[in-house]
This record gives C-alpha cells, sequence and structure tokens, in this order.
C-alpha cells in the first residue's frame, strides 16, 4: 500500500525528495526487521510448544475471530513468563481444569492484573494439555493505546457478553472476575474480603451449560499496597480508581512496582449449575452466591495453610 501512494506522488515530488524519503523507508523497514529478529530470541520454547498444541484456528492473517495471534502471543506469554516467575508462584489443583467450555472464577486484587496473568500463564504451561485462557477486560482497557493491541493479540477480549457466549460456544477457557474492579482496586484493609459478584457470568455458564472453576489467589492482595482509594482523580482521568500508596512520596513511581510477594494459585473442583439463564435475578443471584461463598471459601483455606507473605 505503501509503495503504491510513493508511486502515485512520484510524478509530483521532486526526485531529490523522493530518493531522500526511499533511504528512510528502507532504513526503517530494516530496523523494523531487526527488532522483529530480535524480538523471536525472546521467545520461551516452552511457551512456544505450549502455544503450538493448541487448536489455533486463525485465518490467513494469523489471527482468530477475537484478534488472537499465535505468533505474536509466543513473544508476550514469553515476557509474561518473567512476571510469573518473579512471583514463584505454587500451583494447586490444576488438574480440576476441565476439557472443554470452561468459565475460571478467581478473586480479584492487586491493583494491576497481575492475578490475571499468573492464572492464564499457569493454564497454559501447567495443565495438560495446555489450555489458553481468553480473559475478560473492561472497556476502559479498549481506550488504552499499545495496551488494547497487546491485550488483543495475547487472546484477552472485550468483557462483552456476545463475545464471552461465543467464545464458550466455541468451547474455550473464559478468565473471568465477577468483583471487576471494585475487586482490584481494594485497599489493603479490605485483602481477602471478597466483593459482591456480578450475576452476568451465571447467566452465561447457565446459557451455554458451562462448568465454573472456582479460583482462589493469595499473594496478589500484599504485592501493590493501596489505602485509599482517589475518586476525584479517578473520576477525572476516567480511571476506575486510583490506588494511594503508603509509600507516597518517599519512593516516587516506585512506590507501585510490585512486592516480590509469593503467589498461590488454588483450582478447585468444577461447579455445575442448571436452570434457564434468564431467570429472577432473586434466583440467579442464589447460584451466584454459592460460587462467591465457594471462591472465599478456598480464599480462607489458601491464607490458613500460608506461613510467609514473601515465602
Amino acid at each position: 500500500m505503501l509503495k503504491s501512494t510513493l508511486d502515485s506522488v512520484s510524478r509530483e515530488v521532486p526526485p531529490d525528495l523522493l530518493l531522500k524519503w526511499n533511504e528512510i523507508l528502507s532504513r526503517l523497514t530494516n530496523v523494523l526487521q531487526i527488532a522483529k529478529d530480535a524480538r523471536h530470541h525472546w521467545i520461551d520454547p516452552v511457551v512456544s510448544e505450549a502455544i503450538d498444541s493448541l487448536p489455533n484456528r486463525i485465518n490467513s492473517q494469523g489471527f482468530d475471530p477475537w484478534g488472537f495471534s499465535p505468533q505474536e502471543a509466543k513473544f508476550y506469554y514469553s515476557l509474561a513468563r518473567h512476571i510469573y516467575d518473579y512471583f514463584r508462584p505454587e500451583i494447586f489443583g490444576i488438574e480440576n481444569m476441565p476439557k472443554g467450555r470452561v468459565l475460571i472464577v478467581p478473586n480479584h486484587s492487586g491493583q494491576l492484573p497481575f492475578d490475571g496473568l499468573v492464572v492464564a500463564q499457569a493454564t497454559l504451561l501447567q495443565a495438560k494439555p495446555p489450555r489458553l485462557v481468553r480473559a475478560m477486560a473492561e472497556r476502559w482497557v479498549s481506550t488504552l493505546p499499545f495496551v488494547n493491541e497487546m491485550f488483543a493479540r495475547s487472546g484477552v477480549v472485550l468483557g462483552d457478553p456476545i463475545n464471552c457466549r461465543n467464545l464458550l460456544e466455541d468451547d474455550q477457557a473464559i478468565l473471568v472476575f465477577p468483583e471487576g474492579t471494585k475487586g482490584s482496586g481494594k485497599i489493603f484493609q479490605q485483602r481477602y474480603q471478597l466483593a459482591p459478584f456480578g450475576r452476568g457470568f451465571m447467566r452465561l455458564a447457565l446459557q451455554t451449560k458451562t462448568p465454573i472453576v472456582p479460583v482462589a489467589v493469595i499473594g496478589a492482595e500484599e504485592s501493590i499496597i493501596s489505602i485509599h482509594d482517589w475518586k476525584g482523580l479517578a473520576k477525572l482521568l476516567r480511571a476506575p480508581y486510583v490506588p494511594i500508596s503508603p509509600l507516597l512520596p518517599l519512593l516516587g513511581p516506585l512506590a507501585y512496582f510490585p512486592l516480590p510477594t509469593k503467589f498461590r494459585i488454588y483450582f478447585g473442583e468444577p461447579m455445575h449449575f442448571d436452570g434457564p439463564f434468564d431467570d429472577e435475578d432473586s434466583v440467579i443471584q442464589r447460584k451466584v452466591d454459592q460460587v462467591q461463598d465457594r471462591v472465599q471459601a478456598i480464599v480462607n483455606e489458601g491464607l490458613a495453610q500460608r506461613r510467609s507473605v514473601f515465602f
């Protein structure tokens, strides 16, 4: 396309300027090729093998209908593995992951989505067979430049009910945080106390006859500590929350660098529910409460077994 554009204007551009432009374009192409080659060396062979083992039903351009790119995902998951290793996670109950469609429902915390990253990495590297988790992102994430494309290429999709239903009908694994931003933005005094779950995930589970795997994430609450949510600034920035660290202003931006807490991830046994998906809210809520109670129980069990936040 760029070449055709150049051809169309070549008659109107002075030859010396056109020559200069071609030289710049050639150098830019070389830089991009070098960057592409360098990125290839960053790919972890274990991650690459796991992604290659997935069904990966993609089109001629290398993408699936939701924007996932196996080749680009290899790079992003390889980078994510360094974060995964930083938290030194212990994974329990990964054998509870069923084949086919599944909704993975963990507690949410930590200000930044490290909990989702660790859960997704664990299912890719430790589940047998490997599973690619499609995380449901909040709508505000799609407004972030570069991040939105990186997430899409890695398999993250907009948390829209239609997207989620179509993915489940395609027998994929969905990661959803029913607490939403109220969970991830919790202050330290509220740690490991689940915010009320939304009902949307349960209606989708009923509509698509999907099992729900309750998951507990232990360790994320202490990775980035917040003692206050600055709601005024959050509204101004159109962000869901603005956490205030107890290390401000002493450390400046470094106050938000995650501490090397040790993550422990517990996958519970699948839960199955029956009934019409469009039932009354009160009926759906009782089913939602069962899932929330189970997640809270697994969280409590994990906390009781933990002897150290860091080791």
